[in-house]
């Protein structure tokens, strides 16, 4: 049940009225007609923009219009107020017993309550982590997994049909430098001193894959050139750190639908079709690109490359395929990747990027414009930097990983359900502090905590009503006469509950998953207000002794918020808490 979109619906309606009757020219665009909260609460429950929207198309004033409509409006029951405000918008205030409708559907709905066909099965890809299987997951990933992870649920509660999956880099140079790390812990296994000299990955992580190569390969692969012995290595040095990277996902609670490897484009034609598919289309060519602004690099030299005309489609400068020495440039197999993505169908794709691929924003776009000739979207979410604190300090580096905290580091200290809830505590392209003291505090300046209380707090009271006796299932407590629940703190936390399936919405299309966490800390604010009143003014406390019908109304409406606090932070892939110690 989404009541905003409800009266909408009735805004519409009464508009298309006003069209019929002649008040109004006929073809007018209502699409950016809004119905939504009023930004001060003391104008009333909603308000909508339908006059000022409308006044330049229609050649009406805006006051003009907003008195036709609430005139209109007044005709609906669920209305029982429609004043017009400033110089146009019209404030809406609706009758008790439609927060209580609300406060019943989310009992009787459940985990449904808020679920959207907002997404009408459209096929979206969201493609994050994709770490380089080179060592274990440090804090930065953490920070995609969870954005990446949160953000694919919320697509799916919204009506979506969502791929989550993992573009595994193991077609560089890195996994190479990779190989010749492994093997040096091999040799440290055979009992021979490392070398780890410059570039190679120092971290102790290494050091059990060494073992299990020589328990393969026992001394056999020692003094031979590394021609002989790379190839083999890679792979195995590969598997191995994406054996450890699942892990790693796994202690977030994160699962993916699929592993795509860019090893896999190569030599299989793939990177050939896509850019085939680019010169069809007219946007490759050989040519000289001009120097970077600012200081040339020293090795910079003007020569003839294979180029994509990306600047066609939105991108700075055209950009590199292909080398002129022949081989490819990275960017040439990421094409090849995206391509493969619109030929499996998919309608929207999403690629959670850390901050450093700032630069690689234009040209995926151009990219997937081109070859999907504007017809599948490519949102880009860029993560910003974590910086961990503790003790009031920075946090060292993990030695296990040799230059960076890792993500284990993170959730064995912190836990998977704070690590994943505070890592959404902010937008994605905004810096986040990590304080291991803060989000561990029990506060209310601690937002998960505070949350999960509020869900604790409402498990509490069901013990205790059912504990005297009443049945607190939410079947029975939708049965429940809630006309009662009329104080202004009650209708506070029905009016929430009543704008979650609004915010799913609205998180969805822009997809934001921090959204859902910031307006859980707002429930939970109402519902922890409400508490408070009640320890001042026994009348609205939740447990009624005596009054089996009262402790009824006011459990429904504490557990309609615990439903929503339920969803939303299944959508976080947090656990609500039945219980705080």
């Amino acid at each position: 049940m989404n009541l905003f979109a409800n009266i909408r619906i009735a805004v519409i309606a009464a508009l298309d009225a006003l069209v019929a009757e002649g008040q109004l020219p006929a073809g007018l665009d209502f699409a950016n007609v809004a119905v939504e909260p009023p930004r001060d609460a003391l104008h009333g429950d909603m308000a909508t923009n339908a006059a000022m929207v409308l006044a330049k198309p229609a050649g009406a004033k805006p006051r003009d219009i907003a008195e036709a409509l609430a005139a209109k409006l007044a005709a609906d029951p669920r209305i029982t107020s429609a004043e017009v405000a400033g110089p146009g918008f019209l404030n809406l205030r609706l009758d008790p017993a439609v927060w209580a409708e609300v406060t019943r559907a989310a009992l009787i709905q459940g985990a449904d309550f808020g679920r959207s066909d907002l997404g009408k099965g459209i096929k979206v890809n969201v493609e994050y982590v994709s770490a380089n299987p080179t060592g274990p997951m440090h804090v930065g990933h953490t920070r995609g997994a969870v954005f990446g992870d949160a953000l694919a649920s919320l697509l799916d509660f919204a009506g979506y049909d969502v791929t989550r999956e993992y573009y595994i880099n193991d077609g560089g140079a890195q996994v190479d430098v990779l190989a010749r790390s492994a093997y040096e812990r091999y040799r440290e296994a055979n009992g021979l001193e490392p070398e780890i000299r410059e570039g190679l990955y120092p971290g102790d992580y290494l050091i059990p894959v060494g073992e299990a190569l020589k328990a393969k390969y026992g001394e056999s692969l020692l003094n031979k050139p590394e021609g002989d012995w790379l190839v083999e290595v890679r792979g195995f040095a590969t598997e191995a750190m994406m054996g450890m990277i699942r892990e790693d996902l796994q202690l977030l609670n994160v699962k993916m639908d699929v592993y795509s490897s860019e090893k896999a484009l190569y030599g299989t034609g793939k990177i050939e079709a896509a850019l085939q598919r680019l010169q069809d289309l007219g946007l490759i060519y050989e040519g000289v690109l001009e120097p970077p602004k600012g200081k040339l690099p020293e090795d910079w030299e003007e020569r003839e490359q294979t180029l994509f005309k990306s600047t066609a489609y939105g991108d700075d400068v055209d950009r590199p395929v292909k080398k002129s020495d022949g081989a490819w440039t990275y960017f040439a197999p990421d094409i090849a990747y995206h391509y493969d993505k619109v030929l499996r169908g998919f309608d929207m794709l999403i690629d959670v990027f850390g901050a450093d691929h700032g630069g690689y924003v234009k040209r995926m776009k151009a990219a997937v414009a081109a070859l999907s000739e504007n017809r599948v979207p490519l949102d880009i979410k860029l993560i910003q930097l974590v910086k961990l604190f503790k003790n009031g300090e920075p946090f060292k580096m993990s030695k296990r990983a040799g230059t960076f905290v890792t993500l284990r580091d993170v959730v064995e200290q912190a836990g998977a359900d704070v690590t994943r809830f505070h890592m959404l505590t902010r937008k994605n392209d905004a810096p986040l502090d990590f304080d291991f003291d803060k989000v561990l505090e029990q506060s209310k300046d601690n937002p998960v905590f505070y949350v999960q209380y509020a869900h604790a707090r409402v498990a509490s009271v069901a013990r205790k009503a059912a504990e005297l006796g009443i049945d607190v299932s939410n079947a029975a407590l939708a049965k429940a006469d809630l006309s009662g629940n009329t104080h202004e703190a009650e209708l506070a936390l029905a009016k929430k509950v009543a704008e979650w399936p609004r915010h799913v919405e609205i998180a969805a299309r822009a997809n934001e998953p921090h959204r859902i966490a910031f307006f859980l800390y707002e429930i939970a604010s109402d519902l922890h207000a409400l508490w408070n009143r009640g320890n001042d003014e026994p009348a609205l406390r939740f447990v009624q002794e005596g009054d089996t019908g009262i402790t009824s109304a006011k459990i429904a409406l504490a557990r309609a918020c615990a439903v929503v606090i339920s969803a939303g932070l299944g959508i976080l892939g947090v656990t609500p808490a039945e219980e705080m110690r």
